[in-house]
């Protein structure tokens, strides 16, 4: 099946009425909805989404706009509330799944380690000790293994572990998940203990295929004559020389040594895409260019890129929404993920069934 074929199969998935016994989950750090995406085209009830930021709330509410949305400071959401609002018992929610922000671990960024963001995690155990879910998803950067960011990732896992879970981390690429980008991301999961007590642990899905390529993933994109304009550089001089000698594959610096201010790199269409950034970059945030036109790609081309079917809608301007796509977990990513955790559920079910 063709990748655009495979984005409208999964949005239908997720237009479908959930079952009665559909698994819930609750989406922390929601953005846009990505996560909130995958789970649903997995056939996930989700139950309540936290996000802070009013322009990424936005494009949540258009797409789920029968999703209970606490919007604010997740530290200002109540055990109490999100209870009340996910209609939920301690011990009741099937996942529990965030992605706290990753800008102080992230290898393209500062990676300061007193960075206060590194921090909000402590926000995310708390409402996980609160729903005490059977099992937790946590997604986050690769950096945040790598160098002296490694004492926290302990301090994170030994947290988590103190909530009563058996937890396993590892890195998995988008790409391998049927996304046409090889974006690396640290893949938490925990089972409740008393489930792992059974012979059910936990565990991460295996890779699913060769990762789809630029011009598979762009296949019948439509781009409307404003998206094309919003995504035209300011036609500078050195700009359209960088542009005009870059081949796909290329970096403009490979040309021009100011990498900084001159950061461009042309899409490969034969190749899936470096990992897209929320500031308009593409691998070592560069700007993620056309593979053939002397433009930025556009936002409909860096929703196929990311895995966001054509109608998911997207509030803003063209960098609001660019971040929106940044932002998040590729929700076929997050599918694959989510069906796998729908898995092992499935199977502490059938084994607390045969016990009992």
């Amino acid at each position: 099946m063709a990748y655009h074929d495979r984005l409208a199969v999964a949005w239908e998935s997720h237009l479908a009425p959930r079952a009665p016994d559909a698994p819930t989950v609750v989406s922390t750090f929601a953005g846009c909805g990505g996560s909130s995406l995958g789970y649903s085209m997995a056939g996930f009830d989700e139950r309540l989404a936290v996000e802070w930021n009013e322009k990424q709330a936005a494009s949540f509410v258009a797409n789920f706009p029968h999703v209970p949305l606490h919007l604010g400071d997740i530290a200002d959401l109540s055990d109490a509330d999100a209870l009340r609002m996910a209609r939920l018992e301690p011990g009741e929610l099937d996942v529990f799944d965030g992605s706290p922000p990753c800008q102080g671990f992230s290898l393209a960024g500062a990676r300061k380690f007193q960075d206060g963001r590194n921090q909000l995690f402590i926000e995310y155990v708390r409402l996980l000790r609160t729903f005490a879910p059977k099992a937790f998803v946590m997604e986050n950067v690769r950096g945040m293994v790598v160098g002296k960011m490694r004492l926290i990732f302990a301090d994170i896992l030994n947290e988590l572990k103190g909530c009563g879970y058996t937890v396993c981390a590892r890195v998995l690429t988008a790409g391998y998940y049927g996304v046409p980008q090889m974006r690396p991301r640290m893949i938490f999961i925990g089972i409740r203990n008393d489930l792992a007590a059974c012979g059910v642990l936990p565990s991460h899905p295996e890779p699913q295929c060769w990762p789809p390529c630029v011009a598979e993933a762009w296949h019948g994109v439509a781009n409307t004559p404003d998206e094309i304009e919003a995504a035209a550089f300011a036609q500078t001089r050195l700009v359209w020389r960088l542009l005009w000698r870059m081949k796909p594959g290329e970096y403009g610096d490979e040309y021009h040594p100011n990498k900084q201010l001159y950061g461009l790199y042309r899409l490969d269409p034969a190749r899936p895409s470096p990992t897209i950034l929320r500031n308009g970059g593409a691998g070592g945030a560069c700007e993620a260019c056309h593979p053939t036109e002397h433009r930025r790609i556009t936002i409909a081309e860096a929703k196929r890129i990311g895995s966001f079917p054509d109608p998911f809608v997207l509030r803003g301007n063209f960098q609001e929404r660019w971040a929106a796509i940044g932002n998040c977990v590729p929700p076929l990513f997050m599918r694959a993920i989510a069906l796998h955790v729908r898995g092992l559920l499935e199977t502490a079910s059938e084994h607390h069934a045969a016990t009992a």
